[in-house]
């Protein structure tokens, strides 16, 4: 009876330490997305860098996660509605409080084709006052490249559009937490919004902040140069980009890609003043600034021309 015991004591003290089993997964249930909590309450899922394409599924957006005491945030809903649902299912497992608000950045798909997996009555949507019309804009292409690319035949009402407009600032409290929202002129696109969590410092810059990826002319570039200093006077322990790593380094994480669109506007400028032409500027501008990013290839000389275009009858 003693050996007895023994054995099962020494059972019972591996089976302590051995590491907690994961929940059981649902068969037909969808993957929960990785996250990672850069302060109390606040999760990001971070996305790979790279274009949105089939290969990556779409995941190529930073999402966010931030849980007051009565409710939660989320901070855009992924590339697409397959996306959606395992952010969703990830959101489950973070934490048992409802989420009351999504907060769509700015719309382009790899930031709100998820939508539907939260839609809901006790869920509102919260954007840009000029992100409805930019996003019917380009809805039918967003499901077109849904279909052709991904394979996914998603009905017009996969499309989800906000119900809270903001225009300027607003505040959401969720219970101890309050965030302040805030919508830009004309920067990376016309309906730029960031969110600011008082309680952690931390600021949800979007696609106002690459890191690592190249920065994406989609707006004005000069509008964009213009709301940096803004971005940069903002209090924040930490800042989460669009894309790329979350960084504790503030506003320093800002430096390099001002260093690039000031390059992009300095050589566009000198260009059009050597009268060169657009395909000739594509091929000299900006180049040294670009190299050292990702995705030079898919994105720099797109920068080039829109920026040629912006500038071209500038004053």
């Amino acid at each position: 009876m003693a050996a007895a015991l023994h054995r099962l004591a020494g059972a019972l003290l591996v089976a302590a330490l051995l590491p907690a089993a994961a929940p059981a997964q649902d068969a037909g249930a969808p993957m929960p997305l990785a996250l990672s909590e850069v302060a109390p309450g606040v999760h990001v899922h971070t996305g790979q860098v790279d274009d949105w394409q089939p290969g990556n599924g779409g995941d190529i957006a930073n999402l966010g996660l931030i849980v007051g005491s009565r409710c939660a945030a989320v901070i855009d809903s992924g590339g697409t509605p397959e996306l959606g649902r395992r952010w969703r299912a990830a959101i489950e497992r973070a934490t048992r409080v409802p989420v009351c608000f999504v907060i769509l950045t700015h719309a382009h798909p790899d930031h709100v084709l998820g939508s539907d997996a939260f839609t809901g009555p006790d869920t509102r949507f919260v954007a840009s006052a000029k992100f409805n019309a930019a996003l019917a804009a380009r809805a039918p292409y967003f499901l077109n490249a849904l279909a052709r690319d991904f394979g996914v035949k998603a009905a017009p009402d996969a499309i989800v559009y906000s119900s809270i407009a903001v225009d300027g600032t607003r505040e959401l409290d969720l219970g101890e937490r309050v965030l302040v929202l805030q919508a830009w002129p004309t920067a990376h696109t016309d309906n730029d919004l960031t969110v600011y969590d008082r309680r952690s410092r931390t600021l949800f810059a979007s696609d106002l902040l690459f890191a690592q990826h190249l920065p994406v002319v989609d707006g004005n570039l000069r509008g964009w140069l213009r709301v940096m200093p803004q971005l940069a006077a903002i209090d924040a322990a930490r800042v989460v980009p669009g894309h790329g790593p979350v960084s504790p380094d503030w506003p320093g994480a800002l430096q390099p890609q001002q260093a690039y669109l000031e390059a992009l506007l300095r050589e566009t400028r000198a260009a059009l003043k050597a009268r060169k032409t657009l395909a000739e500027a594509v091929d000299s501008v900006g180049s040294a600034a670009a190299s050292g990013w990702q995705l030079v290839e898919r994105f720099h000389r797109r920068n080039v021309t829109a920026a040629f275009a912006e500038l071209e009858w500038e004053d």
